[in-house]
């Protein structure tokens, strides 16, 4: 794929249900669609962006091998990238391919013990932080919820999209979502994304009763629906749906306010 268009690093984020991981996949084969060379990273330990983005069920977390312990003494997290691997070689070995040129990394599987994906979760926060800037354009699936999603999951990215759905519900876990971003590691852009629309006014209630700019409103879509509980991508099945229209329309703009603001490709 080339890489003439401009990288963008985008994370989204929302409660569990809300739809980011469906809105994700369209977003990661979209802008690859345009022309980006893109990383789609699930760092959820109960992953589903492989199966938005057309890979069924996947397990290919970074291996062991690929971390060493620092030595005693030795600043910062317990484990690193083993000496020798940058972070541009880990994508390369570790990444797997994806529908319409997208490289998929993953955090790895929740089994057990959260402990046991300590080395697997570093590594990959290292991956993130280490790349260069204009290498790769990265959308990532943060950990649902509204507790968690921001503890050091999103640094890599210079937009971080709340989806939340237009109910009660949605909003108050928007509005949670919305302080959390606020704190000491806030993004560059901090928006929303409206899924599951169903009334024109939907978007502006949400921007109102949140205060997060609304970037997208995508409607609720049936075809949506019916890709998720079939296990399959809504670009796969349903390319001519209107929220695959919605999205693809956020990745050009997501895009064009990047080169807008100065950043090159």
């Amino acid at each position: 794929m080339s890489n003439e268009v401009t990288a963008v690093r985008v994370a989204l984020v929302g409660k569990g249900g809300s739809g980011k991981s469906a809105i994700a996949g369209i977003l990661a084969r979209a802008l690859a669609q345009q022309g980006a060379r893109v990383l789609a990273v699930d760092s959820d330990p109960m992953p589903g962006l492989s199966l938005s983005l057309g890979l069924g069920l996947v397990d290919a977390p970074i291996p062991d091998d690929a971390v060493e312990e620092k030595a005693e003494g030795e600043p910062g997290p317990r484990f690193r990238l083993r000496t020798g691997l940058s972070a541009l070689d880990a994508v390369d070995r570790y990444a797997v391919d994806a529908p319409d040129g997208v490289r998929f990394l993953q955090f790895g599987k929740l089994r057990g013990h959260s402990a046991s994906l300590m080395r697997s979760q570093l590594a990959f926060r290292q991956i993130l932080d280490d790349l260069p800037p204009q290498s790769w354009s990265v959308v990532g699936d943060l950990p649902g919820g509204t507790r968690q999603p921001f503890y050091g999951w999103a640094r890599y990215a210079d937009t971080v999209l709340v989806v939340t759905e237009p109910t009660a519900k949605g909003l108050l876990s928007g509005r949670r979502l919305a302080r959390l971003a606020l704190g000491d590691a806030r993004p560059g852009r901090l928006a929303a994304i409206v899924n599951k629309v169903t009334d024109p006014g939907d978007a502006e209630w949400v921007r109102a009763r949140t205060g997060l700019d609304v970037l997208a409103a995508v409607p609720l879509d049936e075809a949506v629906g019916d890709a998720e509980r079939h296990g399959a991508a809504v670009m796969d099945e349903a390319p001519d749906s209107q929220a695959v229209a919605v999205v693809t329309s956020l990745a050009h703009r997501l895009t064009e306010d990047r080169v807008g603001a100065g950043i090159g490709s």
